[in-house]
């Protein structure tokens, strides 16, 4: 049987509800009918796609099905190659594979924690099919130079945004620079409706395609519950649909996701004017132009891997959670066995991977959780 976590003084991360959320679940449940496929999925999937500037959204059960769904709509195969970064959650690489692509592992750059440009153009073969860059914890990646890439080489560019709802490079909504965007709604992201995410996209084409894939291969011209005529399949395809009860919490959190940016961001202000004066840490720099919106609070210890884990066990002695985000894909057991991948191949990403330690960060944090950690902090260093 699963434990869960024990109660910490302060949590990673604490979700942002309010009476809102409550009464847009409690309305669907109420009404008795249409709990799948009602009305509150195409008003969510419209939502997201419009704040994020793009034509049309398809949601899924998770962005790791979103992610597989969309390989399949661009007809990825056997034999491809889909050029993703190794920090990054362990569902961008396997994505891939789902389709039976492989994933080429390219370094990072350390001001974003993204996809280098120049690390990518090193892994483009003939083989390349597919582009696809993470925005780390909030803070947009190199998505402009990773663009031109794509475009010079031909290729399909995904935006692996399931941390970054909300972030943006000069107004620009990050999603909004590719051919079609992945985010998640699981439930450590700026919102969330605890399981799910979106593709967004301006393909017609696309977009049809992630209907049929995401519910059975059906062509669906009503509401397959309450009509009375028979259905035509007419691929393959899974059953990775939200539910009414989920689009209903999800309409009402976007309804507040620039309130909890900003809450989440003066937060982070406040962390990094500290934490600057803490010796042995590096804090992240946002780039002129760039808009983090803080997921993710992302520190670097100076001393590499002995010091961050020696960081890491004793600020969880004194209640405060911290997690490592990420250790490097490619050297996980899966993969090492599945393509031989061998320490010092990406030498930028397993220099970050040791060093990078994930503080507590949440839209109602207030001025005490901060100052503990920060004042723990000081103290650990000073011991």
């Amino acid at each position: 049987m699963k434990k869960f976590s024990p109660d910490w003084k302060i949590p990673l991360y604490r979700i942002y509800y309010d009476d809102e959320d409550i009464n847009a679940i409690t309305k669907v449940i109420k009404r008795g009918s249409f709990w799948t496929e009602g009305p509150e999925v195409d008003e969510f999937e419209k939502v997201v796609a419009g704040y994020i500037g793009m034509k049309y959204g398809v949601s899924f059960n998770s962005g790791t099905s979103a992610l597989h769904a969309l390989l399949l709509a661009y007809k990825l195969k056997e034999g491809d190659e889909i050029i993703v970064p190794s920090f990054t959650f362990i569902a961008t690489a396997n994505a891939a594979l789902f389709v039976k692509a492989r994933p080429i592992f390219a370094d990072i750059e350390e001001e974003t924690y993204g996809l280098c440009p120049s690390a990518v153009q090193e892994r483009i073969t003939s083989k390349t099919k597919v582009l696809m860059p993470i925005h780390y914890g909030g803070l947009p990646c190199q998505i402009k130079a990773l663009r031109e890439i794509a475009e010079d080489h031909g290729l399909i560019m995904i935006e692996d945004a399931a941390e970054s709802l909300g972030a943006s490079i000069n107004g620009k909504k990050v999603g909004s620079f590719s051919d079609a965007a992945m985010f998640s709604f699981c439930g450590n992201k700026i919102i969330t409706t605890g399981e799910g995410g979106i593709i967004v996209t301006d393909s017609r084409q696309i977009y049809e395609k992630l209907k049929l894939i995401r519910s059975h291969g059906r062509v669906e011209l009503e509401p397959y519950f309450t009509s009375i005529r028979s259905s035509d399949y007419v691929g393959l395809g899974y059953n990775w649909r939200i539910s009414s009860i989920t689009a209903a919490l999800g309409i009402s959190q976007m309804a507040k996701l620039d309130k909890v940016i900003e809450m989440r961001r003066k937060s982070a202000d406040y962390l990094t004017n500290k934490l600057l004066q803490v010796s042995g840490i590096t804090v992240t720099r946002v780039p002129p132009g760039y808009f983090h919106v803080y997921q993710m609070y992302t520190i670097r210890v100076n001393g590499g891997k002995t010091a961050r884990d020696a960081l890491k066990e004793n600020l969880s002695k004194r209640g405060i959670m911290t997690k490592i985000y990420f250790d490097p894909v490619h050297l996980t057991c899966f993969y090492r066995n599945l393509f031989k991948h061998q320490e010092g191949e990406l030498p930028v990403t397993e220099k970050l991977c040791k060093e990078v330690l994930t503080l507590p960060l949440y839209p109602k944090m207030c001025r005490e959780e901060m100052d503990y950690i920060i004042n723990s902090m000081n103290e650990l260093k000073g011991t």
